[in-house]
């Protein structure tokens, strides 16, 4: 196999050990007729277990180098290659009932990784499940729960959308070249329904946004612009909490109660 130099402005680290990425597979669980799609393909590490489980695979990326590659060892009958930037790539053309029956997989570049999950929670509508090679610090986020250091804004977003799993840690040495951090594995389905719902979810999202911005203070300073203390006591919620107490549904609460206190 010809080699391919690992690209820093890509953020490619290469996964180069086979009881991780067997592992990997056995919890993604892929099945003859899913489609799937994987992000980022590389050499083909994940690409190829993948191809022993499922008939067909979508794969996005943006290296030509790496997509030579590809086609040079994998039939397309097997393998579709979309040379795009995966930030512009549109998920919603390769669902064939565009009802959550696509499951996205990858090793994501740690550069863009959460542009990437955000890019994805708006094309959540033809998702089934995603899971993803992430640094461990940024799964740990996403996987949070209220009242731990970790709980953000970034947890808050990607939980209102879906259920999100740690599956398990990855060391740096599974990787070629190794990078300096622990990545994990991590599973994330959408939840369907979502409730409760935000009634103006732009609301919402700039109202997680503007309480973690000041996550030291009482929430009834962080979010004056959207409620004052009245309007917080008056959902049953304490003025005086931090915004790292607050769960995703009391949020919500908060975000639907603004849409009303501003008569939007």
């Amino acid at each position: 196999m010809s080699m391919h130099k690992a690209r820093k402005r890509f953020g490619q680290n290469f996964l180069t050990d086979h009881n991780i990425i067997d592992k990997i597979v056995r919890h993604i669980q892929p099945q003859p007729k899913d489609l799937m799609v994987e992000i980022g393909p590389g050499q083909g590490a994940l690409t190829r277990p993948l191809l022993d489980a499922v008939e067909h695979l979508h794969a996005v990326e943006l290296d030509r180098d790496l997509i030579a590659l590809l086609q040079r060892q994998i039939h397309p009958r097997r393998l579709t290659l979309h040379e795009s930037d995966v930030l512009k790539f549109d998920f919603r053309t390769l669902s064939a009932t565009k009802q959550h029956d696509l499951r996205v997989v990858g090793n994501l570049p740690y550069n863009i990784s959460t542009p990437i999950m955000f890019h994805l929670i708006e094309q959540l509508s033809v998702v089934k499940d995603m899971h993803f090679m992430l640094q461990k610090e940024m799964v740990t986020r996403l996987t949070a729960a209220p009242n731990s250091k970790h709980w953000g804004r970034l947890s808050v977003m990607v939980q209102y959308h879906c259920n999100a799993e740690y599956l398990f840690t990855v060391p740096p040495q599974a990787f070629s070249p190794a990078p300096k951090v622990d990545s994990a594995i991590i599973r994330l389905t959408p939840r369907d329904p979502i409730t409760p719902t935000a009634q103006d979810y732009a609301l919402f999202a700039r109202l997680v946004n503007q309480a973690f911005t000041q996550r030291r203070k009482a929430i009834r300073n962080s979010i004056k612009p959207f409620l004052s203390a009245e309007a917080i006591e008056s959902t049953g919620i304490d003025p005086s909490l931090r915004p790292d107490a607050l769960s995703v549904a009391q949020y919500v609460t908060l975000a639907n109660t603004a849409v009303t206190d501003l008569g939007a």
